[in-house]
This record gives structure tokens, C-alpha cells and sequence, in this order.
């Protein structure tokens, strides 16, 4: 049953703040911020000794939980901190935040607690937009909605919504090759945003997810893989055009937990080649949890006067964007897109040049990544929602195409056409609507006037506790309002109306998607339970190889491709037996350069091991069965020329459950052997060939 369209759209005057406080702790590694203390009024309070003589005691509206926090406890406090205590106690309508600033022991007892608890409110205030008032505020109402079972989708049908299928080696609504030569003629004015606000926990990994190695082949980390894609992207740019001033910059959203880890994985490793000021840095903050469903602060368990933070999600990268200046920088400087990626799937840079032709081509304001989705999948879908009068009438400027959470599309589904739910399509076996790989390109222009809107980027938020019973009234854990980076379509339709342009680009998920997600010992019990996708370390390897022997099948090599049947368990997790083959950034990141650079007849047994790194690197009747390893510098121009190698290779080896072992190898369960390698490092200006008798000659 349809009714008004209301549901929806009082988030979107839930989420509008008219003024913003300028948190002092966001950071840019490349700009600074700004900062402003907050205008709210504030109650008046009394100074012993000092200019003003308005008591907090004294004021025409008091609560008992207001008579507990003494004159002399306030006088003590720094002033933000007084400030910021008495917007709470102001602010509080039914008692919720007693618990935060009553009973405070005399002054003169613990008094640095109270400094520090009121310091840190004074934080949280200031970095989240229109202060704790609004964020309390929000909390209440969508708690709210949780315990009542609201549904926010309920006055909207689902629709599949237009978009592209692009398939790297068949047919698709578009050809690949159509959608990757449009791509190379906008990526010049790209802009990357890589969300990378997480640590390796999940993984059992102490570190951040960035600096995971995401192969044993060539020990390369997440970070690197992005930066040199961005750099063979550039490279790409610069011969397409002419133009050798291209410069693509990136951006690095941290968190509190990650940002000094990034910071010196980039140092210590002088980028990875990229320039200082094309990297910056944003950190998001944390948001207070909360306890209970009238939105009372959460303490610390072991300490009452510390207000327990948890992630406020990705959805802070917009207004982090906007507020750092950098997305009226970017168009100033003439870029057109912002392409946003996830830290952990090393997989969808391939994918990049495609999406970016695509939205080129349908004049997408935003395009989502996507892959073919199962029905029931535990993952989201792309879908246009229309939202049904009570007429039974659609209205197209309350439309719009977004991300739905699969326990919300199922119920949603099972209330329209013939009520069957979230079903596959019978002629493809998939969902009808594209799975979210939550990877997004978006055009500049829209982009930039979007956040420049009454919102400033702030996305809308949601809340999802974990209720103790079916009362849905007490929680097993604090919870907070969250964010995310996709639901940014809500701003758009905001600020542009019917005229928003949204789709999306599906791609094979062996070409785009596998992230690396879950510790060993969670995958394998998924294994055990059916599942294909353990989203593991070495899942999310295995699955890079496979993509690269496709591409060489593509390209003519005569090596076997891995399907499903073929794949053996590792440390109980199913990983190609080989070839594991490596195509780095710089010798290819488009179909285009693959086709030209593999040559002639090639042939890689099973057993092989592959990488290949270099911008000016040919390979042509190659024979290989064992281990090959071909590294070319910048102006190095190598071609090699019927080479045969045979030796032992490289192996994968389980862990031994009596040793111990580094964690990015434990996290695996296995080690790789390199027995035996070929290797050529030519760095050396000129040409060279490498013969069938493996020798290095330079020509002329």
C-alpha cells in the first residue's frame, strides 16, 4: 500500500544544517582548514571573580539535572568546555545526558576528569556539523523511525534503472573497446578520492588495509597498485594528448585510527612516485555512540568521563571534499571527474577508463560501478525509485536512482507488480537490478554544485542498533548515526531536481570486484557453508590472477583460464592452481594496450608465474613453464622475441599450524615458494630484445 511521499524525504530536511561549525581537527595534507568557534546561544553562567555574574543556578528554566552541576565545578572548566557542557544541559529535553553531567563529585575531586570529559565534548561539537544539538537531534528521530519499524522506501516502487552492461570479452549494451577509447579521451581531467578510513582487524591484520600486500608475486600493497594505475593513467593522458603537464591527483580520506599510518606509508616509500601536491589527506572524525533510543551519550565502560567514538562512515568524504576547498579547486582547474574508490579491491581499477567513457557517453552526472547481482544476494542493488501518489501516480521529481540495502529491496519488491520479492530473471539467472560495487565516478560540474547546496555534502544518515529483543528498546551494544559515500543521490535530487542524470556501468564481476574483506578463519567457515566468495587475502588474490589470464586469453596467449571447477583448496580456501600472472599498471591498464602489446604466438603452462612491468615492454612468442619476472624503466623499450624458459617456479606452501609467521603472510595461510626465476631489469635508456636464447641485446 502506497501512501504520501513523506518517509523519504524528511530525512532529507532531517539532514539540513543552515550554518556549520568548522571543526579545528579536520587536517589536508595539501590544505588547511579553517577555524570557528559555534554561535548557538548558551546558557549563562557564573565566573567567581570574573566579569560576569549570571548563574547556570540562577536561570529562569531549571531541571533538577541542571542544579546538580555546581557553579564551582563550571568556574573550573576551559571555557570551550563550559560552553560545550552547558549546550549539552540545554539541549536536553528529558534527561537523557543526566547521566553525562550530573553527580559530578565537589570541585577539587577528579577535577582533571572533568576538564578532559568537557574538552572532549567540546570536540565532538565542533567536528560534527551544526554541533551536537543536531546530531543528538537527528539521533532521536531516527531511533525513533528503528523502534516504530519505519520503512523509508515505503511509498516507492522499484525499477530497474538505465545503465550499461560492458563485457571485456563479449557482447554488452555498449562495446568495451567503444566505452575504453571514449574514457581515454576524458581521463585528463580525472580527480581519484580513495576511502581508506579502516584498519586490517577484520582481516586479523593490525595494520591499515592499505598497506596489505595484494599478491605474493610482486609484494605490492593496496596503495601502490592505486598510485601507479593513477600513474599509468597519467602516462596514458600525456601520449593521448600531446599535453605533458597532466598531472591526476589524489586523495586520501583517513580516519583518527589511520591517518598516521598512511601518512608514513607514503613517506616511507616517497609516494610511490606520485608528486607532494598531488596528494592530499582529509580525516574524518568520530561521532558519539549512544546508548539507548532517546539518544543518551554512551561512557566509556572503564571510565565515566570519556564519551565512547565510533566510525560515522565514508559518507563523510563529500562534505570533508567540499569544506577542504577541493572540489572548487578541481573545477576551476578545468577537471570533470571524481572517480571514488574503496581501499581493498584491487580488482576495479580496471575498470576506471570504462565507467568513465560511459558517463562520457550517457551524460551520467553520477555512475555507479556495478556487477551482475544473484537474487537474494547479501548485497546492495542499483534501483530507480519512484515514488506512487495516492492517486497511483508517479512523481518524477520526488524520483530517484539510488543504492537499496537487500533487506530493504526484498520487502520493498514484494509490494509491487506480482509481489514475488527480489527474483532472479529468468533469461539471465541474475537480479534485474545491478549489484553496487560502491565505486562511483561522478562529473564535476554537478558535483560541484551539489555540495555547494544547503547541505554542504552532508549525506543523509541512518541508524542501525542491534536491539536486545523484540521490544526494541534496549540495545546489546551502543550504536551511532552512520553515513555513506552512495547515498549522495539524495543531494542531487535536492539541489538539481528531475534534471539529475544517475545510472550505472555493470561489469563482469571477474573483471571488477573482489575485495578483501575477511579474516582466514571466516572464510573458511563460508566455504564450508557453500559460499564462493570467501572475500579473503587470498581469495581476493587468486581472483587477480585469474582476471590477467583472461586478459592474455583475450589477447591470443595459449594459457588455461581457471573456472570454478578448476580451483584447489589452500588453507581451506579455493584459489587458482595457476598461472598467477601479474600485469602491472605500467605495462597495461587497458584492453587497448594489451592487444598491442602481446604479439604473436605465446604459450604459459599452468605451473607459470608472470609479471610483467613496463610502459614500453612487447611480448611475442613467449613459451614459459615456470617462473618469469620483466621490469623495464621509464625509457627502456624491450621487446621480447621468442623466449623460452623452463625451471622450477614459483609454488604456494600452507602454512605450518606449529609456526608462526608475518601477519600478511598468516592471513593467507600460506607462503609462496620461489624456487627458481627468471628475472630481466633493464633500466637503461634504448632498445632491447630479449631472444629465444635469453640473452640481452641492444639495438640500434
Amino acid at each position: 500500500m502506497k501512501f504520501q511521499c513523506t518517509a523519504l524525504f524528511w530525512l532529507l530536511l532531517n539532514a539540513s544544517v543552515s550554518s556549520f561549525a568548522t571543526p579545528s581537527n579536520y587536517k589536508s595534507q595539501a590544505l588547511k582548514s579553517s577555524s570557528s568557534s559555534s554561535s548557538s546561544k548558551r546558557l549563562p553562567f557564573l565566573y567567581r571573580g570574573g566579569q560576569k555574574t549570571n548563574s547556570i543556578l540562577s536561570a529562569t528554566v531549571q531541571s533538577p539535572s541542571q542544579s546538580a552541576v555546581s557553579d564551582a565545578n563550571l568556574e573550573l572548566l576551559p571555557t570551550r568546555g563550559r560552553e560545550a557542557i552547558l549546550s549539552l544541559i540545554e539541549n536536553d529535553v528529558n534527561g537523557s545526558q543526566s547521566h553525562v553531567y550530573g553527580d559530578w563529585p565537589e570541585a577539587g575531586v577528579q577535577d582533571d576528569d572533568k576538564i578532559r570529559l568537557s574538552e572532549q565534548l567540546a570536540d565532538l561539537d565542533s567536528s560534527y556539523p551544526g554541533g551536537l544539538k543536531a546530531y543528538l537531534s537527528k539521533a532521536r528521530t531516527l531511533l525513533k523511525e528503528s523502534a516504530d519499524g519505519v520503512n523509508p522506501f515505503e511509498e516507492y516502487e522499484a525499477l530497474v534503472p538505465e545503465g550499461e552492461l560492458l563485457s571485456y570479452d563479449g557482447e554488452g549494451s555498449m562495446s568495451f573497446s567503444e566505452a575504453e577509447q571514449l574514457g581515454l579521451q576524458g581521463m585528463s581531467g580525472a580527480v581519484f578520492v580513495l576511502v581508506a578510513g579502516g584498519l586490517g582487524e577484520r582481516l586479523g591484520y593490525s595494520g591499515i588495509k592499505l598497506s596489505l600486500e595484494t599478491n605474493l608475486c610482486t609484494n605490492k600493497c593496496y596503495l601502490e597498485v592505486y598510485v601507479k594505475y593513477i600513474k599509468a593513467m597519467e602516462y596514458l593522458a600525456r601520449l593521448k594528448t600531446g599535453n605533458n603537464d597532466i598531472r591526476i591527483p589524489l586523495v586520501i580520506m583517513t580516519s583518527g585510527d589511520t591517518d598516521p599510518l598512511t601518512r608514513k606509508l607514503l613517506k616511507d616509500n616517497s609516494n610511490f612516485g606520485m608528486d607532494d601536491d598531488m596528494i592530499s589527506i582529509v580525516t574524518q572524525d568520530k561521532v558519539p555512540a549512544l546508548k539507548d533510543g532517546n539518544a543518551g551519550l554512551a561512557l566509556d565502560d572503564s571510565d565515566r568521563w570519556s564519551v565512547q567514538t565510533k566510525p560515522h562512515g565514508h559518507g563523510d568524504v563529500h562534505h570533508l571534499l567540499h569544506r577542504e576547498g577541493l572540489v572548487d579547486k578541481w573545477e576551476k582547474e578545468g577537471r570533470t571527474h571524481v572517480v571514488f574508490l574503496q581501499d581493498t579491491n584491487a580488482l576495479v581499477i580496471n575498470s576506471v577508463v570504462p565507467t568513465i567513457g560511459v558517463s562520457i557517453a550517457k551524460g551520467f552526472h553520477m555512475n555507479s560501478i556495478c556487477i551482475p547481482r544473484l537474487a537474494g544476494e547479501a548485497a546492495g542493488a542499483i534501483a530507480r525509485l519512484e515514488c506512487v501518489l495516492v492517486t497511483h501516480k508517479t512523481d518524477p521529481k520526488k524520483s530517484l536512482v539510488i543504492n537499496v540495502e537487500y533487506n530493504q529491496l526484498d520487502p520493498l519488491l514484494r509490494t509491487q507488480g506480482d509481489c514475488t520479492g527480489d527474483v532472479a530473471d529468468p533469461e539471465t539467472g541474475h537480479s534485474p537490478f545491478p549489484g553496487n560495487a560502491n565505486n562511483i565516478v561522478i562529473e564535476m560540474g554537478a558535483y560541484a554544485k551539489t555540495l555547494r547546496g544547503e547541505d554542504q555534502g552532508v549525506v543523509l544518515e541512518f541508524v542501525n542498533p542491534k536491539y536486545k529483543d523484540g521490544s526494541r528498546t534496549e540495545f546489546k551494544k551502543p550504536t551511532r548515526l552512520e553515513c555513506m559515500m552512495q547515498d549522495i543521490p539524495k543531494l542531487f535530487q535536492k539541489e538539481m531536481k528531475d534534471s539529475a542524470n544517475i545510472g550505472f556501468t555493470t561489469f563482469d564481476r571477474w573483471f571488477t570486484f573482489s575485495p578483501a574483506k575477511n579474516a582466514l578463519e571466516a572464510g573458511v567457515a563460508d566455504v564450508k557453508k557453500g559460499s564462493i566468495a570467501p572475500g579473503t587475502m587470498s581469495s581476493a588474490e587468486s581472483d587477480k590472477y585469474i582476471q590477467n589470464q583472461r586478459k592474455l586469453k583475450f589477447a591470443g596467449v595459449d594459457i588455461d583460464v581457471t573456472t570454478p571447477d578448476d580451483l584447489v583448496m589452500v588453507a581451506g580456501i579455493p584459489v587458482t592452481p595457476g598461472p598467477r600472472v601479474m600485469l602491472c599498471p605500467s605495462f597495461a591498464i587497458t584492453q587497448e594496450e594489451i592487444l598491442k602489446k602481446i604479439q604473436g604466438k605465446n604459450k604459459i603452462t599452468k605451473r607459470s608465474s608472470l609479471v610483467l612491468e613496463g610502459h614500453h615492454l612487447t611480448i611475442k612468442d613467449l613459451e614459459l613453464d615456470g617462473a618469469l619476472v620483466i621490469r623495464t624503466g621509464e625509457d627502456s623499450h624491450v621487446t621480447v622475441d621468442g623466449l623460452k624458459v623452463e625451471n622450477r617456479g614459483w609454488e604456494l606452501v600452507e602454512n605450518d599450524p606449529s609456526k608462526e609467521y608475518e601477519e600478511t603472510i598468516a592471513i593467507r595461510g600460506y607462503t609462496m615458494a620461489k624456487h627458481d626465476t627468471r628475472e630481466y631489469i633493464i633500466e637503461e635508456p634504448g632498445h632491447f630484445v630479449i631472444g629465444e636464447d635469453g640473452e640481452v641485446q641492444k639495438v640500434d
